[in-house]
């Protein structure tokens, strides 16, 4: 049943109706409140919209890299699960008579 959480990101309170918990909801709120930290550091971006756009422009960088790095991983197994299958079935056919 979705309840009230409370967090706040880069300032400003949110009042969110979830299902999930308010630590994760908290620690996702820390996260993109620090993404906008490191924006503002760049110093070349003034606005709350501009840096709050390039925080998530840094965040959907990080999510399409990790599912890069996913796909590949993916490839990697299913390649050496199929090397080994197939390495398997030759020991298999050598040892039957």
């Amino acid at each position: 049943m979705p309840r009230s959480v409370k967090v706040t990101v880069a300032g400003h309170t949110l009042s969110l109706r979830t299902d999930a918990k308010s630590r994760y909801l908290k620690d996702l709120a820390t996260y993109v409140s620090d993404k906008i930290d490191e924006a503002k550091q760049t110093g070349k971006v003034a606005t709350t919209q501009s840096l709050t756009l390039l925080a998530a422009m840094n965040i959907a960088d990080e999510l399409f890299q990790l599912r890069e790095d996913k796909a590949r991983l993916e490839r990697e197994v299913r390649e050496r699960t199929e090397r080994i299958l197939r390495h398997l079935d030759a020991e298999e056919q050598a040892s039957s008579p």
